[in-house]
């Protein structure tokens, strides 16, 4: 077992299917019996590349709980289980307090990085050759509008088609990033890099040369929508069959589940992977949550007939699910609205001020009935519900990270370690 701050420890891996390693899986729920386990702390990571930078943002999260836990109620033993589920993440997008990537990323001028494209052969998956015809275009950049419809073709052509009902929302239409004129995506994200402050007015430059920097963000983003959608059935049908299983070996446990990022939506949609019967969850805590804020809606806002993916399903979790949220998330602030677009119909779709698409990590969950809100202060000081949902307001602690993620990745601090003891009644 790798190094980790904590004990006992064990990991899931999942494939893209959602299938389980069975070894892993075999050995969690012996092991949560010979140890004694009462409650099981899971977490899901969001953007990562290796099995060795989950287990480290693990070990990082989970290192202030044993100092944490001597105010926990007596006869509690603690367990913990990681998530490991194949996403990737870009080098450029450096994670606050950790080390720096070996492999340095490469501005999109010269190409894709060693790392990156790696990562998008790999974990994508995407076939080599056309990782190199990519990374080519990027590092010529030419003054040639076929060449930019050539790239964002091919890098349309790296998200698969979309099964029904499997967007946040429900069935709709494609996001405008896979339909909508290239050269106009390619402005908007152009102007959401610029918006973000990772890229300068005057390196931006004009005509084609600014439109290419858009043409490597919309890369970035087609790889996000793949993860997005991955995290879902890795959720429905992998972890929460999986939590299933645990239940009906040890129905005594309390789970405890916690995600960052798209990892946020992984244990989110577990939910909706439950069996019948109770359900083993004690608490859901999501960790700059990477989907739309109205997946919980009770009804959307937009269409009042129906509502998010996961309504309801809130009452699948024996206590509370709490979203934690920070306003110097520029990723879900502004690029994740822009990715979002479900419709290419006219122009405002690409502007930068359409809030319908927001994500739940930046703004909190929207349209839920009686959901509460909370400073991070109030939160640590006793004001978590004991069932429903809640939003609380981390911006005091999520608040480092350069562009253009911002703070999305800031989230390894005790104040949150104390949240999630706190949702699951574990301290009190």
């Amino acid at each position: 077992m790798p190094d980790m701050s904590v004990e006992p420890y064990w990991e899931l891996t999942f494939d893209t299917d959602g299938d389980v390693d069975p070894a892993e899986r075999d050995g969690l729920i012996t092991g949560v019996a010979e140890q004694g386990v009462t409650d099981l702390v899971v977490f899901a990571h969001g953007w990562n590349n290796e099995r060795t930078g989950a287990t480290r943002l693990y070990s990082e999260f989970f290192a202030p709980f044993p100092r944490l836990l001597s105010g926990a109620a007596g006869g509690r033993r603690l367990g913990y289980a990681g998530v490991i589920w194949p996403s990737m993440d870009f080098p450029d997008e450096p994670i606050p307090h950790f080390p720096s990537s070996a492999a340095a990323a490469a501005p999109p001028g010269a190409g894709l990085d060693p790392a990156t494209r790696q990562a998008l052969v790999r974990v994508l998956p995407c076939e080599a050759a056309v990782v190199d015809r990519l990374s080519g275009l990027l590092a010529q950049r030419p003054e040639d509008p076929a060449r930019l419809e050539e790239f964002v073709s091919t890098v349309r052509g790296l998200a698969t088609a979309l099964p029904p009902g499997a967007t946040d929302l429900g069935p709709g239409p494609l996001p405008a990033m896979l339909t909508a004129d290239a050269q106009a995506v390619c402005g908007s994200f152009a102007d959401a890099l610029a918006h973000t402050g990772a890229l300068s007015a005057g390196l931006l430059g004009g005509g084609l040369k600014r439109l290419w920097h858009g043409a490597y963000e919309l890369l970035r983003q087609i790889s996000y929508y793949t993860m997005k959608r991955r995290a879902g059935t890795v959720g429905g049908h992998g972890l929460g069959p999986f939590l299933g299983l645990l239940a009906g070996s040890r129905p005594e446990v309390r789970v405890h589940l916690v995600g960052h990022s798209f990892g946020a939506r992984l244990v989110s949609f577990a939910l909706s992977g439950l069996p019948d019967g109770r359900s083993p969850v004690a608490s859901l805590t999501l960790l700059q949550g990477a989907f739309s804020h109205y997946t919980f809606a009770t009804s959307l806002p937009f269409a009042t007939d129906r509502g998010g993916a996961l309504s309801g399903l809130y009452d699948r979790v024996n206590g509370p699910v709490v979203c934690c949220l920070s306003r110097h998330d520029t990723a879900l602030g502004v690029l994740y609205p822009l990715a979002s677009r479900l419709s290419g119909e006219d122009d405002s779709v690409l502007g930068l001020d359409d809030s319908r698409w927001g994500a739940l990590g930046h703004d909190g969950m929207q349209s839920v009935d009686a959901c509460a809100g909370l400073t991070l202060a109030q939160a640590l000081s006793g004001g978590l519900p004991a069932y429903g949902c809640v939003n609380v307001d981390a911006s005091a602690v999520v608040a480092h990270g350069g562009p253009p993620t911002g703070a999305h990745s800031d989230i390894c601090h005790p104040e949150l370690a104390q949240v999630v003891l706190l949702a699951g009644g574990i301290t009190r």
